[in-house]
């Protein structure tokens, strides 16, 4: 690098500290080593910096939104998901549904099924897809978020925490059905579900048909036909059969040991 060279170099990176684009500055050497044994214009060394720049920020956001998210693992994308074990899930479904046209639409996702199914790696590879496409998402058991309302509830701050349920683009709700809920929850859970409707798309993952939905609510069939109602108006419903993923192999190495001892 020249002496003339360097010294615009240092100018360079005296601005972008005053511009406050430090990531600018990450990578002012390598684009202009580039740019240099390419013999690229000022516009194509101008466009590659703002592009390092430009992506940097994208990442973060990301990664922010990601973070905002808590989702329980990262792991969980529809890239690892067995499709050839889980044979009564079409992967052209879930490939549609991972271009978010559902999400624009404010339409939501139900998977029903038994445990170890795949109902929570799917719903999590559907918040990451979100989240890659810019869309803010919150990720919960039923059982998070039927606690933070009833604390919020005691405390005079509930309709705080409703506003927060409903503000992301992409709620989800997992493992609905696991422990039943009183009467109370029962309504507030059907506050967030009404809340959202039409105006958020909420996905939901439950181990019970909604035809028992009404005792995992307290047994008030009235909420739960309610809140039935506006889930599905606009919904994919997509129920999971089979046994659990988590017992793969493990049903025929307990068989074996059966037989041996």
């Amino acid at each position: 690098m020249t002496e003339e060279a360097r010294a615009i170099n240092s100018d360079l990176a005296f601005y972008i500290k005053r511009l406050r684009v430090p990531r600018l500055g990450d990578h002012l050497d390598r684009v202009t080593r580039q740019a240099a044994e390419e013999d690229w214009s000022y516009e194509e060394f101008l466009t590659a910096l703002l592009e390092s720049e430009v992506f940097a920020r994208d990442q973060t956001a990301l990664e922010r939104r990601i973070k905002r998210a808590r989702f329980p693992s990262r792991a969980k994308t529809l890239e690892t998901f067995d499709f050839t074990y889980q044979t009564s899930v079409r992967k052209q479904v879930l490939l549609h549904l991972a271009s978010m046209r559902f999400l624009e639409l404010g339409h939501n996702v139900i998977f029903l099924g038994p445990p170890g199914t795949g109902k929570t790696h799917l719903s999590i590879a559907l918040g990451l897809k979100a989240c890659h496409a810019g869309h803010t998402v919150l990720f919960l058991s039923a059982v998070q978020m039927i606690t933070q309302l009833l604390e919020a509830q005691e405390k005079d701050s509930l309709r705080e925490v409703l506003n927060q349920l409903f503000k992301p683009d992409l709620l989800i709700i997992d493992e609905v059905g696991y422990i039943p809920f009183g009467r109370p929850a029962a309504n507030l859970f059907f506050q967030i579900v009404n809340g959202r409707y039409e105006r958020g798309s909420t996905i939901i993952s439950s181990n019970r048909a909604f035809s028992g939905w009404g005792e995992i609510f307290g047994g008030d069939v009235v909420v739960a036909a309610a809140m039935i109602d506006r889930l599905v108006h606009h919904a994919e419903i997509i129920s999971l059969k089979g046994s659990s993923y988590r017992l793969k192999g493990k049903e025929a190495l307990a068989d074996s040991v059966a037989k041996n001892s």
